[in-house]
């Protein structure tokens, strides 16, 4: 046989596609299909001919393929949900010569019912050890988040979670400061899950939330007896319940005085005196302190002590407000639907781009936490796929009228955000120091900012 003899004819080739071990579907760039071989045709029980110019939501069950021509963005080795099992898809968009998007291709890797079956109770068997072992960690553990669960791709949360993973091999204390809201307790959990201790006991105490006279308890335990009410065999305190591990004491800026001396002692000492003990017991903790007190006020008006918080104040870290981030309110905003959504069964497929604007140019004085709450209120309110400003809660568009002109979403936003400086500034007879507290972002943000919008 020669050369020529053993080329691929027209007919070979759709002889092959059309049985492939794959199945493969290929729709425009309106998400019509145009092409879907014999394989992926018997396995959605369609024709092959008919299902030519329908659009691909109505032939394959939670397809993206539409999307995917949407965004020019392909999706590999996604899991998808069809017909009661999962599968692997490929989705890659198709571009011309003048890069725009003309259509489609996905791929499927399985060609049967059966080999799909063995393949489908693999996965499913891969995915439910994934959880048990999740499960398990934070049964074992009491992690709740990683870096994962930290939303935001903006430059200050990028440098934050390079740091984190900086400091959490590390033992020593950590100081996480930040206004309220903003994600102290993940970043806690999230150093502990990489840090050499991730294994052992992640504990939790908010200093705030336990009355005065039992906070003693409560951090080093009591022995059996040790006081009218106290529980037959006595009670561990969470330093003895993290020994190994971690003790993040949120809210730390609200303990009195004489329970931060005695807080002190065990730090320095390595040791706890559980209530009506006679002797210490030695303790292997590494504490993450969190706070959003003016802990260096406190200390000038001898409301906290300088000795404990040199202590834990070996590595600071600050979170930034949201009013320092809000290029990731979109990304916070479309997290926060489709948790809620997911929780509650609604569908909504994003927000218009005025309540996103309205959303970025709000001060969130509660941050994240307030932003969750804004996107939870809306979306119960909401009568369409898309939140509205008629959705928002009243506080959010009370205050805003927003001309929505001829500029884009990202040049509205950085001319509020330039003029804001500027007026500051301004207000502050250029003292930059007392204009960042002013605006509510650090110093060096501000500075960033300076520089990024060219003021002098």
């Amino acid at each position: 046989m020669g050369v020529k003899d053993s080329l691929l004819t027209d007919e070979m080739m759709d002889t092959i596609i059309a049985n492939a071990f794959e199945w493969i579907v290929v729709v425009d760039n309106k998400g019509k299909i145009i092409y879907m071989n014999d394989s992926y045709c018997k396995f959605t029980e369609v024709d092959s001919k008919e299902v030519i110019g329908m659009h691909v939501t109505e032939v394959i069950e939670n397809t993206r393929m539409h999307e995917v021509v949407k965004t020019g963005k392909e999706e590999l080795a996604d899991l998808q949900f069809i017909r009661g099992n999962y599968m692997i898809a490929n989705r890659v968009p198709i571009f011309n010569e003048n890069n725009e998007v003309i259509g489609a291709y996905g791929t499927v890797i399985f060609r049967d019912t059966s080999e799909w079956d063995k393949m489908n109770s693999h996965v499913k068997s891969m995915l439910g050890r994934i959880r048990n072992y999740l499960q398990e960690y934070e049964l074992q553990t009491g992690v709740k988040y990683t870096l994962e669960d930290i939303i935001g791709n903006s430059k200050l949360i990028t440098l934050l979670k390079e740091k984190v993973k900086q400091i959490a091999a590390s033992d020593v204390s950590i100081l996480i400061r930040g206004e309220s809201g903003t994600g102290k307790e993940l970043f806690a959990h999230s150093i502990h899950q990489l840090s050499n201790r991730s294994q052992m006991p992640f504990i939790k105490l908010n200093c705030a939330a336990i009355p005065e006279h039992l906070l003693e308890s409560e951090l080093f335990g009591y022995e059996e007896g040790a006081f009218t009410g106290a529980k037959k065999g006595g009670k561990k305190g969470k330093f003895l319940l993290a020994d190994g591990g971690t003790l993040f004491l949120d809210e730390i800026g609200d303990m009195s005085l004489p329970m931060q001396i005695k807080l002190l002692r065990a730090l320095q000492e390595g040791e706890v005196e559980p209530i009506g003990a006679t002797t210490p017991i030695q303790v292997n903790v590494r504490v993450i302190a969190a706070t959003n007190r003016p802990l260096e006020k406190m200390m000038e008006e001898k409301r906290f002590r300088e000795d404990l918080y040199y202590r834990i104040h070996v590595i600071p870290f600050y979170i930034p407000s949201l009013r320092e981030r809000t290029e990731d309110i979109p990304l916070l905003v479309n997290h926060f639907i489709q948790k809620i959504c997911k929780r509650t069964g609604r569908r909504i497929t994003g927000v218009t781009e005025e309540v996103l604007l309205t959303l970025s140019r709000y001060r969130w004085p509660g941050n994240i936490r307030e932003l969750e709450n804004a996107i939870q209120a809306a979306v119960h309110l909401s009568s369409e796929e898309k939140l509205t400003m008629q959705a928002l809660p009243d506080y959010l568009t009370d205050s805003y009228s927003i001309p929505l002109g001829e500029k884009t979403l990202k040049e509205t936003l950085e001319d509020a955000e330039k003029q804001a400086i500027v007026q500051t500034i301004e207000k502050c007879h250029n003292d930059k120091l007392v204009a960042a507290k002013q605006l509510g972002i650090s110093k060096s943000s501000l500075y960033e900012k300076l520089k990024k919008f060219s003021i002098q």
